[in-house]
């Protein structure tokens, strides 16, 4: 009996279509060694990146390469821990960032672009300027859009000050989101028609895990632009505005 070989495992095949922690074996009634160190590993990564900072002088020389001008504030959380221990300091601009950018308004435009850190300055690092290259394309000049506010200790809803105080019908942010552990660099975007202090999530449009291994930043941009464009023209956002690229893309 002990000749007889041992029956191949049916899910090992989907190995190589996923990340997700499939087929990963047994020794008696754990994990296989190699399967906890890679969890662990995954953990760490995950961990890593909601403490690691932003290179904001790198984000910065990477947007300026692609001609941009952006500028830089930060949340009412003044260092990381207070950032994770008080959501509601990351909704809010400090004082100063606040009077800087009312300051450096130059009137009504159809979009403000905010680069948050978020939970994962990882994926903002790393994903956030191709998305506005190929977003800056896929619009084609077609909207005006603010210079771009790079923002510290940042949640979603920061975005609705900036975009207030920059005098924007539309704000788009970038920003990190929550890591997993097979995706610790995902960047998520929200989008909120007339932006202000006190939006909620209900008129925000999100498009969520833009990296290469999900959805890359170029799709992603194509998306967003629809988005935008008819956020525009019908004047909303949110649970009013159906995601309906996709089928655009299909129509002569």
């Amino acid at each position: 009996m002990n000749d007889l070989p041992t029956p191949a495992d049916p899910w090992a095949d989907l190995r190589r279509h996923t990340p997700a922690r499939i087929a990963l074996g047994r020794a008696g009634g754990s994990l296989p060694t190699a399967e906890l160190l890679r969890f662990a590993a995954a953990h760490a990564q995950a961990r890593d990146a909601v403490h690691v900072p932003l290179d904001v002088a790198a984000l910065r020389a990477a947007l300026q390469a692609d001609g941009w001008q952006p500028t830089e504030v930060h949340s009412r959380a003044p260092q990381r821990d207070a950032y994770l221990r008080r959501p509601d300091w990351g909704r809010r601009l400090d004082a100063a960032s606040a009077e800087r950018l009312q300051r450096s308004a130059s009137g009504p435009v159809d979009l403000a672009l905010v680069l948050g850190d978020g939970l994962s300055a990882v994926a903002t690092q790393r994903h956030a300027a191709p998305v506005l290259r190929a977003l800056r394309e896929a619009l084609a000049g077609t909207l005006s859009i603010a210079p771009p506010v790079i923002a510290l200790q940042a949640r979603v809803a920061l975005a609705d000050e900036i975009g207030a105080l920059l005098q924007a019908r539309l704000v788009l942010i970038l920003l990190g989101e929550r890591p997993g552990l097979s995706s610790p660099d995902s960047l998520g975007a929200y989008l909120t028609h007339a932006p202000r202090i006190g939006c909620h999530d209900a008129q925000r449009n999100c498009v969520s895990n833009i990296r290469p291994e999900g959805l890359p930043p170029e799709a992603a941009a194509q998306r967003l632009a629809w988005l935008l464009r008819e956020a525009l023209r019908r004047r909303t956002s949110g649970i009013a505005l159906k995601d309906d690229s996709a089928t655009a893309l299909l129509a002569p």
